[in-house]
């Protein structure tokens, strides 16, 4: 096995200077020889060093979880008015509807806390750590259907093809660890709609940024990562001889043609074998004491769910992992919505206020930034026929809720407010790349600066958009 250095040493000068007219140039390429350096140097005092991203893939219905309407009571089953809904583009599963009758909420919200957040009793427990958390009622998004959604929100663009907020971050703070990959994707499947649309790979891809900047997904069964184990015959002695030989015919291809990618095949070499004996004692939660079993809920204790995923979120944090992505899906609600948000919000609400609790102490809460979110939100009117205990909703652009914690939030906050249909947003509004922006700015990056230049320009997560939503900000 070769050491960084030693990599770097073989590297020609006419790949280095080549390189440092690209994005972060120089600094880049140190980073990916020598990890301890960073790909971009934090432009201000960094307040989180690792985003935890609770990705709640579908889009929670805002009205049953953080955005408390009490009105909508009285105008249960009215017709919404033309004025509140403003001609909006609507989906093609409602958009040729006669009626648009108001469903209000079937459950109840209470306030939590010293701050008095309202939270629905589906999240009952994660309003129990609402004292932590920063809630903004106010996010809008661009997108109105699932697949541009989620693109959008994960990549900053709603066209495929972009590097993943994962990736940006990889590429802009380098690693803390390099016994693990620096940016690592878990998924669930939720209880709610348990056959709901999958999830793309490209949603954590690289992009055009290097390719050791792509998510790294582990599996719930089998191998944590396929291949990760040796073969029949194989021991790491002699796999260590197999991966030196192979970097040595790499960095002869490196030395004839300078492709910058095949650094970053030596460096995923290189990890794949460091992970050979990180990833199995990441992955082994048998010495958790059962008070964190508890504190997670029995699903922690079965791979692939959640709960089971929050925990290892919390362990990828201890370990220096910049960027956990947890994706949890089964949110697209279109019918029979009581039944399936409340299967959906058991799945998530105790796992999401324990990481909040687990974090906090360990002392990891104040440096470790988690984002509860999904694509867009949902529609005040009902999908379909409204029943008396029965109703769905629509896919809703125009306005959803979040909630994050930790590093660089506010405490105990609630941000930006709607009308009283949950429809539009009518005070401090805050689109997706404001908070991909804000995100940024938490781990001490200025999201204008962090930039790649691909194909003759330069680009960066933003886009050319994006504010930092300040008053949020500790």
């Amino acid at each position: 096995m070769y050491s960084p250095q030693e990599i770097e040493q073989r590297l020609t000068r006419r790949h280095f200077f080549g390189r440092i007219g690209t994005g972060l140039g120089t600094a880049a390429l140190s980073s990916l020889l020598n990890p301890t350096l960073r790909a971009s140097p934090a432009q201000f005092p960094a307040r989180a060093k690792r985003i935890i991203y609770l990705f709640q893939s579908g889009a929670p219905s805002q009205l049953e979880t953080l955005d408390y309407k009490p009105l909508l009571t009285k105008l249960h089953a009215t017709e919404l008015p033309d004025s509140i809904r403003g001609g909006q583009r609507l989906t093609g599963m409602t958009s040729g509807q006669k009626n648009f009758p108001v469903a209000s909420s079937k459950f109840r919200f209470s306030q939590y806390g010293q701050s008095g957040g309202w939270f629905s009793e589906l999240l009952s427990q994660v309003g129990g750590v609402a004292d932590e958390l920063c809630v903004i009622k106010s996010m809008f998004t661009e997108a109105i259907n699932h697949d541009p959604a989620i693109t959008f929100m994960q990549t900053g663009s709603q066209q495929p093809g972009r590097p993943s907020f994962g990736a940006w971050t990889s590429y802009g703070l380098g690693s803390e660890n390099r016994e693990l990959p620096e940016f690592v994707v878990l998924i669930s499947k939720g209880t709610g709609l348990p056959n709901a649309q999958g999830l793309l790979s490209r949603l954590w891809g690289n992009g055009f940024l290097p390719s050791q900047h792509q998510g790294v997904k582990l599996r719930s069964q089998g191998d944590p990562i396929l291949y990760i184990s040796n073969p029949g015959g194989i021991d790491p002695k002699t796999r260590q001889t197999m991966i030196k030989g192979i970097n040595e015919l790499n960095l002869l291809e490196h030395d004839a043609i300078g492709d910058p990618e095949i650094t970053a095949r030596i460096a995923q070499y290189e990890m794949a074998y460091r992970m050979q004996s990180s990833v199995p004692e990441l992955t082994d939660l048998s010495r958790e004491p059962k008070q964190i079993f508890d504190l997670y809920g029995a699903d922690a204790r079965k791979p692939g769910t959640f709960a089971s995923n929050c925990l290892l979120a919390r362990r990828l944090a201890e370990r220096g992992v910049r960027f956990i992505q947890l994706y949890h899906r089964g949110w697209d609600q279109h019918t029979n919505l009581p039944d399936h948000i409340s299967k959906q919000c058991h799945d998530v609400d105790q796992p999401s206020a324990a990481l909040i609790a687990d974090l906090k102490q360990r002392g990891l809460l104040d440096d470790t930034l988690v984002v509860w979110a999904g694509e867009f939100g949902r529609t005040v009117y009902c999908q379909g026929k409204l029943e008396s205990n029965n109703y769905g909703r629509d896919h809703h652009p125009r306005c959803f809720s979040i909630w994050m914690a930790g590093g660089g939030i506010k405490r105990g906050i609630s941000f930006g407010e709607t009308d009283d249909y949950s429809y539009n947003v009518i005070r401090d509004p805050v689109h997706v790349h404001d908070l991909q922006a804000t995100l940024l700015h938490c781990l001490g990056i200025d999201h204008q600066r962090l930039t790649f230049k691909h194909q003759g320009r330069h680009y960066r997560l933003t886009d050319v958009h994006g504010q930092v939503v300040r008053p949020i900000l500790a």
